[in-house]
């Protein structure tokens, strides 16, 4: 049987001092499983104090010794701090033993011994931390990522996935039933060297071990709690996003973002593994999870910056094929991983200008002199970089409109605009960013959201809610602070589309005049291409089949969903699951609520009590208002056809009752109260009980009406039986424990709780873990426009609250 491991990668400043490392266990205990491995960077600032050791090695000894001297005593202070009897005495020797040896070095070294130093850190991180996860009664062995990371120097160091797989392997099996705590930073090469890989190289390399190792899950724990919508340091309002799409993760890496960077997300987007960044100064503070979708953007979600930026011009000569050759140059570049954060091509010139960040444009410069690019090569100093991020940004008119806006007055020497449409970046001279950062973040992300809103289905439900809206329009925008405008309303055949926006309270009246034809779902490719809001929600009121059958690709336009519409709801498991990922994949919410109970919070409470950890095994009740209304008032004296179309004229039933009685509305209750609540139920395993004769069923409706007597006649029999035992008839829907799902007419005791209803009413009881002995009941107005408009007017609220 296979183990399903997590990784945790904490970083320097999640091992900063004592305190840290205490912190860090607390979340293993609580956040990690025996077989989980974690992957460490250097505490603290070790690295930055052992490169200070080598600068001083080249021009000072003493300079060397000083810096020698206060790791030491900062490492000493660490393991005195944690580590007690025996282990304390065996890290400190050890510690001792490696700091002699880094004394004993004398300059030059060679860029692999220079490695191999820089690498120390992380192999005290890695000894310490696995001694006090030990100490804690936590199994844990430290691991040196050179036994089994295999790769070779460069300017961007690639794991060679296909050496390192065995080794790692052996590795695991070596350790087995304990938490493996692995060094970051850190490879080797074929002479057995040490490889660095790169800036903040621990992050790459925990994302590539957790790949080989085939975990579920990579946590990267730092001071932070995920992605912001700007540097939180700089803008004290920006907002932590819960979600990150992987493109625009990995476009804010290869822009050198500090929070997530360069290649770490390679291993993640060629993996089947979660990636999720978390602070483990607050881990209940929030976290991004990075999403591996690629559905259709509307916008910038991240303004990021740099301040120090270098540019590399190169200048072709004019006698050469200048658009060939800064193609081949750009393609170059990014086979050897040194794409630049962004260039600009002036062919009038025959001049192609690169923007690298400083760690890297050695490498780039270094490349392109080594495949001996056909041209005039100059390295230019004294850069800064603006970048606004998010799928679809250089398509969006109002954010493309208020970056060039806020750069008007900078030094821009040159915007690009991603050939994927992920990011627009502005390189500048040499100039604060923290202005720029702040007037573009309030000019993209301040400015007021807007929602553009369809409505499906203008019949009494639809008519209703249109009236609706436009009392709590103004009260719901003021609530929310974004706006909401009604910019279609679509019948079964016609719709009527102005992305101006429609006045919900004159709309059905105005409707067939400004309606046009529509074939198939042409209308929903145009509202998901609608320019000038940030988000679009279909509200789907209808009882449609075809509608439903549409759900995936309103989901692809990037959409959200309200619906009242059971069809989807209560298909196929393959289907339902299929519109449920449709959606969850690229973030956008499905809620159903008026599908069950009208306005009643059946599906939020389930859904509350499963998500809390409650075990739902039962569930029973009148789940449909019309008959209940309709069982309620009969009791022998008026004839039961006369009640449905008493019913009918009053707006109680389905425009033709037979969707009432035929117990298919209930039956779809049933089943997605039953998905709810984390039971598997096909709609064609419930045992269902129509009131409709079959020699009824394929009338015309005035046909059906005008012959109810046979209808009467059948329930008259079952009704004399009832009262001849004290009883009373009601329809009743039932999933049992057993996994048994009825729906149809029950005898039942007067003072049984389903029996005693007002008119119209549900009643849902509820049996679970926490309920065992006392079901948790539910009831009230289960049936009539009113509520169900209002419930979905209750999940529009819902959903502006997720925006």
């Amino acid at each position: 049987m296979s183990v399903e491991r997590q990784l945790h990668k904490f970083g320097g400043s999640s091992l900063a001092d004592p305190e840290c490392y205490r912190r860090v266990v607390d979340i293993l205990k609580e956040y990690s499983s025996t077989e989980d491995l974690v992957v460490v960077s250097a505490a603290g600032k070790t690295t930055n104090r052992l490169i200070e050791f080598l600068e001083g090695l080249n021009k000072d000894g003493r300079l060397a010794h000083e810096a020698l001297q206060n790791l030491k005593q900062f490492q000493t202070n660490l393991i005195d701090e944690l580590i007690t009897d025996e282990v304390k005495e065996t890290l400190l020797a050890e510690l001792n033993d490696e700091i002699r040896t880094l004394g004993e070095l004398t300059a030059p070294l060679s860029d692999a011994a220079q490695a191999a130093v820089l690498g120390h850190g992380e192999v005290w991180s890695s000894r310490l931390l696995a001694a006090l996860l030990n100490q804690q009664k936590l199994p844990a062995r430290a691991q040196d990522a050179r036994a089994f990371l295999r790769a070779e120097a460069g300017t961007q160091p690639e794991v060679d996935r296909g050496a390192s797989y065995p080794l790692l392997k052996a590795v695991l099996a070596q350790h087995a039933h304990h938490r493996i705590v692995i060094t970051g930073f850190m490879a080797q090469d074929h002479h057995g060297d040490t490889v660095l890989l790169g800036r903040n190289g621990s992050d790459y390399s925990a994302t590539v071990i957790g790949a080989l190792a085939q975990v579920s899950r990579v946590t990267i724990w730092s001071d932070v709690a995920g992605v912001y919508s700007a540097d939180p340091r700089l803008i004290s309002d920006a907002c932590l996003l819960p979600l990150l799409r992987l493109d625009e993760a990995s476009e804010l890496a290869r822009l050198a973002a500090p929070v997530l960077h360069s290649r770490t997300l390679q291993p993640v987007a060629q993996s089947a593994m979660d990636c999720h960044l978390r602070c483990s100064y607050q881990p209940e503070s929030g976290s991004t999870r990075i999403e591996r979708v690629l559905a259709s953007g509307r916008g910038a979600k991240i303004v990021s910056s740099l301040d120090d930026v270098m540019l590399i011009q190169l200048n072709f000569a004019s006698g050469h094929d200048f658009s060939r050759l800064h193609k081949e140059t750009l393609a170059s570049l990014k086979r050897a991983q040194l794409e630049p954060l962004a260039f600009e091509a002036q062919d009038d010139q025959h001049s192609l200008f690169l923007a690298y960040t400083a760690e890297i444009a050695g490498g780039a410069l270094r490349h392109l002199q080594d495949v001996a690019t056909e041209a005039e090569i100059k390295l230019k100093e004294g850069f800064s970089m603006v970048a606004a991020v998010g799928a679809g940004v250089t398509k969006n008119a109002n954010h493309c409109y208020g970056f060039y806006q806020q750069l008007k007055n900078a030094p821009v020497e040159f915007i690009c605009e991603s050939a994927s449409g992920l990011s627009l970046v502005a390189i500048l001279r040499k100039t604060s960013t923290e202005d720029l950062v702040q007037g573009i973040h309030k000019q993209l992300f301040q400015a007021q959201k807007r929602v553009a809103i369809a409505l499906c289905g203008k019949g009494n439900i639809g008519s209703r809610w249109l009236d609706l809206f436009a009392e709590q329009k103004t009260e719901l925008e003021k609530r929310r602070g974004m706006s909401f405008e009604l910019v279609a309303v679509i019948d079964s055949q016609t719709y009527w589309f102005n992305p101006q926006g429609i006045d919900a309270a004159s709309a059905n009246q105005r409707f067939d005049d400004e309606s046009i034809p529509y074939q198939g779902g042409e209308w929903i490719a145009q509202l998901g291409a609608i320019q000038g809001y940030d988000d679009a929600v279909v509200l789907d009121v209808t009882a449609s089949q075809e509608l439903a059958e549409r759900y995936v690709e309103i989901a692809e336009q990037g959409m959200h969903l309200i619906s009242a519409n059971k069809v989807a709801g209560s298909a196929s498991s393959e289907y339902y699951h299929q519109v449920q990922d449709a959606f969850a994949k690229i973030n956008r919410h499905w809620l159903y609520n008026a599908t069950v109970g009208a306005g009643l919070p059946i599906n939020h409470t389930v859904r509350d009590l499963r998500e809390s950890g409650d075990e739902i095994v039962a569930l029973s009740g009148i789940f449909s208002g019309t008959l209940s209304w309709l069982f309620q008032q009969y009791d022998g004296q008026v004839p039961f056809a006369e009640l449905v179309d008493l019913a009918w004229q009053q707006g109680l039933t389905e425009p033709d009752p037979r969707h009432d009685l035929d117990g298919s509305d209930v039956m779809r209750k049933l089943v997605i109260l039953a998905r709810e609540s984390g039971l598997s139920l096909e709609p064609e395993a419930v045992k269902v009980e129509s009131l409709v004769p079959e020699e009824l069923a394929e009338l015309p409706l005035d046909d059906f009406l005008d012959k109810g007597q046979l209808l009467s006649e059948r329930l008259a029999e079952r009704l004399e039986k009832a009262q001849r035992e004290d009883k009373v008839l009601r329809y009743v829907a039932r999933l049992e424990k057993n996994g048994k799902a009825t729906v149809g007419v029950e005898a039942l005791a007067k003072e049984h709780a389903l029996a005693n209803l007002l008119p119209c009413d549900n009643i849902f009881a509820i049996e679970s873990k926490w309920y065992k002995d006392n079901p948790l009941v539910i009831r009230g107005p289960g049936a009539g426009r009113e509520v169900t408009a209002g419930a979905i007017q209750s999940d529009l609220n819902l959903l502006s609250s997720q925006l």
